[in-house]
C-alpha cells in the first residue's frame, strides 16, 4: 500500500512560481517524477484558496489538483482545527493552516507536504501539534517540504 500525502496550497503554488526558481524547479521535478509513488490528497480548502489566485495561474493550479482525491470538510476537522487555535498552536488569523493540519490528522495522512516554513514546516509547531494530537487521540502527520521527500533528483 502506498503512503499518503496531503498537498497544502503552497506546494501547488510553487509549481508555477517564477519568483522562486529553485523551489519551483524542485517542486516540478518532484511532482512529475515522484508524486505517483504516493496516494495523494488535497481538500476543498486548497481548492478555495487556489480559486482566489488571479489568472493566468488560477486555471493552471486548479488543473494540477483536479486528478487528486479531495478530502471532505467534516465537522471533526473543524473541531480539531478549533482545538489548535484554542490551545494557541495557531493564531486565529492562520486558521487555514490549522485546517490543513486538521485534515491530515483526522484522515490519518502520512505526510502533510508544504513550503510554509513559518506556520507548518517548523519543528516547534510540529512538536506542539504532536503533543496536542496525542493527548486528544488523533494521528499526527509528518509535516515536510517536497525537498524532504526527494529520492532521486
Amino acid at each position: 500500500m502506498k503512503q499518503t500525502l496531503y498537498l497544502e496550497t503552497s506546494v501547488v503554488g510553487a509549481y508555477l512560481d517564477n519568483g522562486e526558481p529553485f523551489r519551483r524547479d524542485l517542486t516540478i521535478r518532484w511532482w512529475e517524477h515522484e508524486l505517483s509513488e504516493y496516494q495523494v490528497y488535497s481538500s476543498i480548502l486548497v481548492e478555495r484558496e487556489l480559486e482566489r489566485v488571479a489568472e493566468p495561474h488560477r486555471t493552471g493550479y486548479l488543473n494540477l489538483i483536479k486528478p487528486l482525491k479531495t478530502l471532505e470538510l467534516v465537522e471533526e476537522v473543524a473541531i480539531l482545527a478549533d482545538g489548535y487555535i484554542s490551545r494557541g498552536i495557531f493564531h486565529r488569523k492562520f486558521i487555514s493552516d490549522a485546517i490543513h493540519v486538521a485534515f491530515a490528522s483526522f484522515y490519518k495522512i502520512d505526510y502533510l507536504v508544504t513550503w510554509n516554513f513559518g506556520h507548518l514546516a517548523n519543528v516547534r509547531k510540529q512538536a506542539r501539534i504532536r503533543l496536542f494530537n496525542t493527548a486528544a487521540g488523533f494521528f499526527s502527520p509528518i509535516i515536510v517540504t517536497p525537498e524532504f521527500l526527494v529520492h532521486s533528483i
